[in-house]
């Protein structure tokens, strides 16, 4: 039984299950790209088109996923980052920079930010959530 200050509430997953379920639900809306298969909170971010491909999916009119180039980091970066903060309203937590100097994306980092991404998409009503 649970003990504690209201042993009524009763914590349903912790950390490693909002992180299962945030990276299923970044593999889903990316499934139909090109260029982007999600298996982590790494490697699959590196090209810069897995952050491409998930705004691709909201914001369509963006900008022309099939004409970006996989091997242009700095740019599928650049245009990630700048149509999550003009179009979703998200805060720039990463840096086109220090994404190009990592041949692999920090795990951390990558997961901070699809974190707060999903919190400005579910702000605007376009991710419907299950009512607790």
């Amino acid at each position: 039984a649970a003990k504690g200050p209201a042993p009524h509430l009763r914590r349903t997953g912790g950390t490693a299950t909002v992180k299962a379920m945030l990276l299923e639900w970044c593999r889903a809306r990316t499934r139909s790209y090109q260029h982007v298969e999600v298996q982590n909170f790494s490697g699959s971010w590196g090209s810069g088109l897995a952050f491409c491909a998930l705004l691709h999916s909201f914001f369509p009119d963006a900008f022309d996923y099939g004409s970006l180039d996989p091997s242009d980091r700095r740019h599928n970066f650049a245009l990630a980052f700048a149509t999550a903060e003009e179009r979703a309203g998200c805060a720039p937590l990463l840096e086109v920079e220090d994404m190009v100097r990592l041949p692999v994306p920090d795990a951390k980092c990558v997961y901070t930010y699809l974190q707060e991404l999903y919190r400005c998409l579910v702000a605007m009503g376009l991710v419907k959530t299950k009512k607790r």
